[in-house]
């Protein structure tokens, strides 16, 4: 390990934002993949209400994140793909099959982990990253000019999380260097690239409000999706980080819906499954 990789991880974690593990052998798994800059806390009620249902869930906290900005400057496009590729590979060596639901870049990451593996039985895009604006690419284009002058800058945006008390709660950073920006765009770059590839079926779900995502990007990310079934979510009433904000109910059956048809009846089948030819 060298020593940038070294200075990823080595700050504590903020208290919350830990990775969430809520794993048995041998059930169905869902990994969980959080967005740019935020932590598996926007995760945690989705992840809550598929384990109810039967489902085992591991949202790993992606190097660099949920720890200080210096942390985030030192982590980069390769570490939270490898990152998320070492999480399905572990979930993988336990459980009977394993889904991947990714929220923002996370979704990126989901994009990835699909076009590479022909296993994944069901794939979920929450408001995917999958595309940025044009004057946030000519930044990162352009960071090894202007970011080390000016340093981090203020990246919140209110209407992200429309709900004041989830906003209070929400744990990113809040800020991005240019850098930072550069990193992201790779991965935007790479996974747009690889929609493609894709045979998982998949399912978007995105907010016609979301001030990140516009619905064109969705929109594309529908059409330039390999896969034969694929199916585009609308919701209304909340910004970017819809699980957790206003409607995120609806997201949740939503997910559930589509993990339970495309994982032989979803885990509460496989249970019953089980416990019946055990019983034989």
């Amino acid at each position: 390990m060298d020593d940038r990789q070294q200075g990823v991880d080595s700050a504590p974690i903020i208290r919350g934002a830990q990775t969430i593990d809520l794993q048995e052998e041998g059930s169905l798994g869902v990994l969980l993949l959080h967005g740019f800059g935020d932590t598996p806390q926007t995760l945690a009620l989705l992840a809550r209400k598929l384990h109810k249902s039967g489902y085992s869930l591991y949202a790993p906290l992606l190097p660099g994140h949920g720890r200080n900005i210096d942390a985030f400057v030192k982590s980069h496009a390769t570490d939270w793909i490898a990152a998320a590729e070492s999480a399905f590979a572990q979930m993988r060596s336990r459980h009977d099959s394993v889904s991947v639901v990714g929220l923002s870049m996370g979704a990126a990451l989901g994009v990835l982990l699909a076009a590479e593996l022909d296993d994944i039985p069901a794939l979920v895009l929450i408001a995917p990253y999958l595309g940025m604006p044009r004057v946030l690419r000519l930044a990162a284009s352009t960071h090894w000019v202007w970011g080390r002058l000016v340093g981090q800058v203020n990246a919140r945006n209110p209407q992200s999380i429309r709900d004041p008390i989830e906003r209070e709660k929400n744990l990113a950073y809040g800020s991005i260097t240019g850098r930072g920006l550069f990193e992201l765009w790779k991965v935007v770059r790479l996974a747009r690239k690889s929609l493609s590839r894709v045979k998982a079926p998949t399912l978007i779900i995105q907010s016609r409000e979301d001030p990140r995502c516009p619905p064109d990007v969705a929109e594309f990310a529908l059409n330039a999706l390999g896969a034969q079934e694929k199916k585009l979510v609308w919701t209304e009433g909340a910004g970017h980080i819809i699980t957790v904000d206003y409607g995120r109910e609806r997201v949740f059956s939503e997910v559930e819906n589509w993990l339970t048809a495309h994982t032989n009846g979803g885990a509460a089948a496989a249970i019953q499954g089980r416990a019946t030819a055990e019983g034989s």
